[in-house]
């Protein structure tokens, strides 16, 4: 049965950061809320949290996972920015995005996109994420919560805790989030190219 944390949206109660984080780091998927929806969260070392998530969200080898940083100074060690990548990454963190990045050898193999070697890097303002990314010590492998079959992630923590009770650790519950996701934008070519539009403002890479 998942834990049920209730955790107020603007500054996080750290006993309750605290017993996320015990379980994160015991290779536990906890849902936790973003700027933008509810996603998923679990350690980079662990394969078995990996492979629950994979089960859960139903995915192939070819999904692109995403490391939820705290700071530009973390991301840059997980994804390669060039100068102009860093001013344009400077400019929209923290924020509704995700940037497709160059992976660093800190990156395993399997957090990877199998051809292009590339990761997904977030710096999310959320008040809840970036105080677990924080406790951590280290990013958050991350994905939306969308589940099969679901055209939108959920919105609310108690339906997030009907739905994956006993799939996942815990429910971090903030409060309500939205549907949309983060603007994706890869910087991992030549030119920026946005994958997707979300809640992020893409004019400035198009």
């Amino acid at each position: 049965m998942a834990r049920y944390l209730d955790v107020h949206p603007d500054n996080p109660q750290p006993r309750l950061i605290a017993q996320a984080v015990e379980l994160i780091r015991d290779d536990g998927v906890i849902a936790y809320p973003t700027d933008c929806a509810y996603a998923l969260g679990w350690r980079i070392g662990s394969f078995p949290a990996l492979e629950r998530v994979r089960e859960i969200r139903r995915l192939d080898e070819r999904h692109h996972f995403t490391l939820a940083c705290h700071d530009l100074s973390q991301a840059s060690q997980f994804g390669v920015l060039s100068n102009a990548s860093f001013r344009a990454v400077k400019a929209c963190v923290p924020g509704p995005y995700t940037f497709i990045l160059p992976a660093t050898k800190d990156v395993p193999r399997r957090l990877q996109h199998p051809k292009k070697s590339t990761v997904g890097i977030r710096i999310p303002a959320d008040a809840v994420a970036q105080a677990l990314i924080a406790a951590l010590g280290e990013p958050l492998v991350t994905t939306t919560l969308l589940l099969p079959g679901d055209h939108e992630p959920a919105t609310q923590g108690w339906q997030i805790k009907e739905a994956l009770d006993g799939s996942i650790d815990a429910v971090l519950d903030a409060g309500e989030r939205g549907v949309e996701q983060t603007t994706v934008v890869d910087l991992s070519g030549r030119e920026p190219e946005v994958i997707r539009y979300g809640v992020g403002d893409a004019s400035r890479f198009e």
